[in-house]
């Protein structure tokens, strides 16, 4: 049976990959707190490479790297844990022997934090490149790019970033956004995900038949979370009018998301299940 690791096993996402996965594989968890699974557990930081070592008795054939500093970390935390931690952790995969992996990247990895980010069309493509001002964003395209070094160096790798949208508990959906000028992580407030979902695409990644190189793939909802159609609260953010919202304006494609999922319905054969949007009624119910 597959041994796969999980980094970050006591996180929101981690916690509940790690349990699902167990279903099928034997799993080992890598996570500073205990993840509170009865799955063996190694306590560590998977940007400490004495840590690592800790994982030399269990023989490992793949990861799913969920751990990480998320948006609103310094740049300098971002750098060293999400792009040298990274590093840290493939080489040490890599040495022993580890072809398969599942990188959890972010949509942040665009830039979509700031509120000048201007995306090149929407929806947003999965090779869409950085346009980051914070130092996270930038972060996770460095991790991608790492990815892609050592791809180079082992052509054998099979690895998969997923760009993750804002992952939502399946009870807990966000309120809808309403049309008002762009605030921080504008894209984020809309591009929401059932973390089912998440769980699901991780699952189908890690199983995919081997397939040597390196994809980078959008993870959000069926819908964005607007109020309003996505053309209208589009044009609010950029009213010189140079953005085509065609898309948009199609019957049925009104509230489609901001990043194009064409990429992982082709590759891993995943479409969204759970609508995270509910938009009020005339009687104040959710719909």
């Amino acid at each position: 049976m597959k041994k796969i690791l999980v980094t970050g096993a006591s996180g929101f996402v981690g916690n509940a990959t790690a349990s699902a996965l167990s279903m099928n594989s034997e799993v080992v968890c890598l996570s500073r707190r205990d993840p509170g699974l009865d799955l063996p557990w190694v306590r560590g930081d998977f940007s400490d490479f004495e840590d690592l070592r800790k994982l030399d008795k269990h023989e490992i054939t793949g990861v799913v790297h969920l751990a990480a500093v998320t948006g609103g970390c310094s740049e300098r935390d971002a750098m060293l844990i999400n792009v040298e931690g990274t590093r840290r952790l493939m080489r040490y995969l890599i040495d022993r022997g580890v072809r398969k992996f599942v990188m959890a990247s972010s949509i942040a990895a665009t830039g979509i934090q700031h509120t000048s980010f201007r995306p090149l069309q929407v929806p947003i493509p999965d090779d869409h490149p950085c346009f980051d001002r914070d130092g996270y964003g930038l972060s996770k395209y460095l991790m991608e790019e790492v990815t892609k070094y050592y791809q180079r160096q082992n052509d054998q790798l099979d690895v998969i970033n997923l760009r993750l949208g804002v992952v939502r508990a399946d009870d807990d959906p966000p309120v809808p956004f309403r049309t008002k000028p762009m605030p921080q992580w504008g894209f984020g407030h809309v591009s929401c995900i059932a973390l089912s979902d998440i769980v699901r695409a991780i699952t189908l990644a890690l199983t995919s038949p081997p397939k040597p190189g390196v994809r980078i793939l959008n993870v959000v909802g069926p819908r964005a979370c607007s109020y309003d159609p996505v053309a209208t609260l589009l044009r609010a953010w950029y009213p010189n009018g140079d953005l085509d919202l065609s898309h948009y304006e199609k019957p049925g494609d009104e509230r489609a998301p901001l990043f194009d999922m064409d990429g992982i319905r082709r590759e891993l054969g995943f479409v969204p299940q759970h609508d995270v949007l509910h938009l009020p009624a005339e009687d104040g119910t959710l719909i």
